[in-house]
């Protein structure tokens, strides 16, 4: 882990050498002020010299000068360090992210996922650029701080440093539990944007069942588990620091008392002395700055850990001899299918059908029957281990996915769009298409209309999953992005389900026009849309137990049959 972390420092070589060289630098000066203060009490003021007095006064002015040029560049340019490293380790979060499978996603929530982007890369970033500061600074101050006491009495010097390891040893005995109590904090904040997530993104449906006090509930039961996580690390740093302080309280004791001691011995001079209590506070100081470092640490690693253990999930497999598809016909065969989204229980069971180029073919049955479990498959966004689907007489798993995903195109009944302009979201059927494309795909999608009679055209702005259009003309614009992919074989998974009438006929329409010249996979519940369909499948527990045509399906008198009359009753 340690290795990778080092590795985003190597684009920035150059300034995290001059960081360290600054940090240095500002260890160096930090020593004068107590050599000069010595040379002062020991010799200039005793002996009157007001004109080298006022020179090293001024000296020491420059140098400190100097330290707030220094001072200015490690926390301005350490700084973007640590954003640039905490940017590229977003960027390769983000890109991973893209590549984990849909089972990824179905086991994660967004929430969470978001926490570990922002939180926890900002407290990565916050030690990548103070971690080496303070190691250098700390550890350069505490050594010079060691050589220039033991100038001006080593006993006395070796006394106050044999205290130090006391905070060595409580600092490792405290780390293992801090660790612990911060990573646990950390899943307690993860937890709450989750939930945050989950109740702004469905504020309409709390407001619409007035459900607010439910989901202040459900926020509060996570706030209080963060509370009681953070009390947990809280109480552990407070120990830490605590006894630290006391520590550090102690050294000046003993530098009072053995100090004096050794001057009532006359074993140390008076100005020594007084140096020496001045002087202890450039030991105490690094030492500190590292005590108040655990904490950052702490931070920092538990969520490099959490940043890790997104970076080591799987990505989808492909095969490494995959090719692309390349002149799709559009056949597609399931062969023995079997698939669970778990091992406890399968969705289909030992599924096969057939489907040539260029057909329609409808997947009907009761819910939770394995119908979008097929069109999830085709796609090989879940791979399956049991039995072959093959395109064109070509196992899905010999495709390439990009090859394989931009042959197909989705048309689903939860229609997400971006928060962006109209043409975006069209666009994202084809990126590099022309406007005139874009406006043809709108055009056949039968929404060109009403998006021309708005203000901005195209350039309109949709908000939030389309939060300003209607159910219709959300549907519309996902077709039109379809068009505009142009692909060979087409899925509609409940396309029309939550339509009103005048509307479903409208896009049904767009929907024809879509199909026409491509294989076609439909999930419909209305019956009455399928019923044109060159083959029907009825699905139930996840095995095909009826297949044919509208006509014969009927004749036969079975689920198909029981399941039209009854539509048709109810909507007579």
């Amino acid at each position: 882990m340690l290795k990778r972390f080092l590795s985003y420092y190597k684009p920035h070589k150059k300034i995290f050498a001059l960081d360290l060289a600054a940090s240095f630098t500002v260890s160096l000066i930090g020593i004068i002020y107590p050599i000069i203060t010595r040379t002062m009490l020991n010799d200039l003021i005793p002996n009157k010299n007001y004109q080298m007095i006022i020179m090293l006064s001024v000296g020491l002015m420059g140098l400190y000068l100097a330290r707030m040029g220094l001072h200015y560049f490690i926390q301005y340019q350490g700084h973007m360090m640590g954003v640039k490293m905490q940017a590229k380790m977003r960027s390769d979060m983000f890109n991973h992210l893209q590549t984990l499978p849909y089972k990824y996603y179905d086991n994660n929530e967004t929430g969470k996922i978001m926490s570990r982007m922002t939180n926890d890369l900002m407290d990565i970033s916050e030690l990548a650029h103070h971690g080496p500061e303070n190691i250098i600074i700390s550890s350069v101050s505490i050594i010079l701080a060691f050589i220039y006491l033991s100038t001006i009495n080593i006993w006395l010097t070796l006394i106050i440093f044999a205290c130090a390891p006391l905070l060595l040893i409580f600092a490792s005995l405290l780390r293992v539990k801090m660790k612990a109590a911060f990573k646990e904090s950390r899943l307690a904040i993860a937890e709450i944007n989750a939930k945050l997530e989950g109740s702004i993104s469905g504020i309409r449906v709390t407001k619409a069942f007035t459900n607010t006090p439910v989901e202040q509930e459900k926020f509060e039961e996570g706030n209080g588990r963060f509370v009681e996580a953070r009390r947990n690390a809280y109480r552990f740093m407070a120990r830490f620091h605590s006894f630290s302080t006391f520590i550090t309280d102690v050294f000046n004791v003993v530098v009072l008392i053995a100090g004096g001691f050794f001057l009532y011995g006359g074993k140390i001079s008076f100005g020594d002395y007084s140096t020496f209590i001045v002087s202890v506070n450039v030991f105490l100081s690094p030492v500190m700055t590292l005590i108040g470092f655990m904490e950052q640490f702490q931070n920092g690693v538990t969520g490099f850990e959490r940043f890790v253990e997104i970076m080591e999930e799987k990505p989808e497999y492909e095969n490494p001899n995959a090719k692309d598809l390349e002149n799709v016909k559009g056949n597609i065969e399931l062969k023995n299918v079997t698939y669970g989204y778990n091992e406890e229980s399968d969705v289909l069971n030992d599924v096969s059908l057939k489907i040539k180029k260029g057909q329609t073919f409808a997947l009907v049955g009761p819910s939770g029957g394995g119908k979008t479990t097929i069109c999830h498959l085709i796609p090989n966004f879940y791979g399956i281990e049991k039995g072959q689907i093959l395109i064109d007489d070509i196992d899905i798993k010999d495709i390439t996915l990009q090859s394989l995903r931009r042959n197909i195109g989705i048309v689903q009944q939860d229609v997400y769009l971006f928060n962006d302009s109209i043409k975006a979201n069209i666009l994202y059927g084809r990126p590099d298409a022309t406007d005139e494309e874009v406006i043809e795909a709108a055009k056949r999608a039968n929404i060109h209309d009403y998006i021309v009679s708005l203000d901005n055209g195209y350039d309109t702005q949709i908000g939030e999953r389309g939060v300003r259009l209607s159910g219709g003309q959300k549907q519309r614009l996902s077709i039109a992005r379809v068009f505009l992919k142009n692909p060979s074989i087409l899925i509609l998974d409940e396309a029309t389900s939550a339509l009103d009438n005048t509307t479903e006929i409208l896009i049904q329409q767009a929907l024809d026009e879509l199909c026409k010249g491509r294989t076609t996979i439909v999930v419909a519940h209305r019956l009455s849309t399928v019923k044109n369909a060159d083959e029907i499948a009825v699905i139930s527990g996840g095995k095909i137990v009826e297949q044919g045509t509208h006509t014969y399906l009927l004749e036969k008198g079975g689920i198909y049959a029981d399941l039209y009359n009854l539509q048709f009753k109810n909507n007579a």
